[in-house]
């Protein structure tokens, strides 16, 4: 069982460092939001947009919303897909987005 965490932990790094490239915002930003809800459609998954642009400040929405609009526009012109690892990640920010 102690082998399993550090694996786990390490196929986590390996999936967010191949990420990197197609996140620019920084956690916690609205832009951050609008590219993780992004990245749950590219990869299939279930997404509660409503649930994350609830839990982003009301000052900031209009920021989630306008990157939002144009990260769908660039997924829909180039989709792509996700690994395994990738995609429970993404669910994994994805569930965290929503309690916030």
């Amino acid at each position: 069982m102690s082998f399993a965490k550090p694996c786990l932990a390490g196929l986590s790094l390996l999936a967010l460092a191949a990420c990197t490239s197609t996140i620019t915002a920084l956690p916690g930003t609205p832009e951050y939001a609008a590219a993780q809800v992004s990245r749950g459609y590219d990869c299939g998954l279930r997404v509660d947009r409503q649930g994350v642009l609830a839990r982003v400040a009301r000052e900031d929405r209009q920021r989630f919303l306008s990157t939002s609009a144009s990260l769908a526009v660039k997924s829909y012109k180039a989709p792509r897909r996700c690994e395994a690892v990738e995609r429970l990640v993404v669910q994994r920010e994805l569930a965290l987005l929503t309690r916030r």
